[in-house]
């Protein structure tokens, strides 16, 4: 059954700044009024994916992995990660500003935590206007600054702030210092990871009156305190046609917007191919067999499979992304 398309139950999970756009927006199952994220894909322990529909409903994405291995997610990727799903598919919603905060290398997390480091992106799927996002340092600077800032209440006048709007793309490897700002819908595509150091909360308290715990010690051991200049990523999308955002060391992401069929050739890609649907509604044919994906759905296609053919319903924008091998 490794030749066929999977779905997985989305682990939905409120956050003290969640909102309600995923229910609205990409019709999440939910009564929660702070609905934060939904993982769509997810590796990491304790929140592994599980498979929604088919012959293998209720199996996990590692047991998926355990019995297709490389016809699943490929060689390479299967060398280099075994039975772990190496990226972790979300969508968030900030219905409230996030902490700021900072995620660690591969390094430093499998020194400290045992697991991997964190490299992230975002794609804007909404923004309210005037909606912002933090990533980086407006200029220059050091640990001792960042430091004393954070203690004396400047530190937000070191970060660098940007307007977003829909289809806003943006970078975020290990070491970056950013926050997602309050009303602002994305995809997150990131490493399989859940090591978050937050360094500054706005003094929030959680649901029993006590502040969220902070972890500056280790985000300044971790920050990258360059002036940061290559965090918004600029393209140009084509109709039918797959547009590049970001290739890093960990993933690959296209943006592909079409109205019309359109063949996609895996056969020269060692990876899995995982495709977000972000608007509209289209089939996955494969080999005759047909899967409907609509808004906010994710899917996963095995590597095993070398070309799909993508059906839209109406005029449709999805991401594809695949491990960088």
């Amino acid at each position: 059954m490794v030749q066929t398309i999977y779905k997985f139950a989305p682990i939905l999970k409120e956050k003290i700044w969640g909102g309600t756009k995923l229910r609205y927006f990409f019709d999440k199952k939910t009564d929660s009024n702070h609905l934060g994220e939904s993982w769509e894909l997810s590796g990491v322990a304790g929140d592994e994916s599980v498979v929604s529909t088919g012959f293998h409903a209720g199996d996990s994405i590692s047991a998926l992995i355990k019995t297709y291995k490389n016809d699943l997610v490929g060689k390479k990727v299967f060398e280099k990660f075994g039975y772990t799903f190496p990226l972790l598919f979300k969508f968030i919603d900030a219905a409230d500003k996030l902490s700021i905060q900072v995620h660690p290398n591969d390094e430093t997390a499998s020194e400290k935590h045992k697991c991997f480091g964190k490299t992230e992106m975002w794609y804007v799927v909404d923004a309210d206007k005037n909606a912002e996002v933090i990533v980086g340092f407006r200029k220059n600077t050091t640990k001792k600054e960042c430091s004393d800032t954070i203690k004396n209440g400047q530190f937000e006048d070191l970060l660098q702030r940007m307007s977003v709007k829909k289809g806003d793309v943006f970078n975020v490897p290990a070491g970056r210092i950013h926050s997602i700002g309050k009303g602002v819908l994305l995809a997150e595509i990131q490493q399989t990871s859940d090591i978050t150091y937050r360094v500054y909360d706005y003094k929030r308290t959680n649901e029993d009156g006590k502040e969220r715990d902070l972890h500056i010690e280790q985000a300044l051991d971790v920050i990258d305190f360059n002036a940061t200049a290559d965090s918004k990523i600029s393209y140009l999308p084509k109709l039918n046609e797959s547009t590049l955002l970001l290739e890093s060391d960990y993933f690959t992401t296209n943006l592909i917007h079409f109205n019309q069929e359109i063949i996609r050739s895996y056969s020269d890609i060692d990876s899995f191919v995982v495709h977000m649907c972000i608007e509209g509604t289209f089939e996955i044919e494969i080999n005759g067999e047909k899967t409907s994906v609509k808004k906010g759905e994710t899917v996963l296609i095995p590597a095993i499979i070398n070309e799909v053919k993508l059906i839209p319903d109406e005029e449709t924008e999805l991401l594809e992304v695949f491990a960088t091998t």
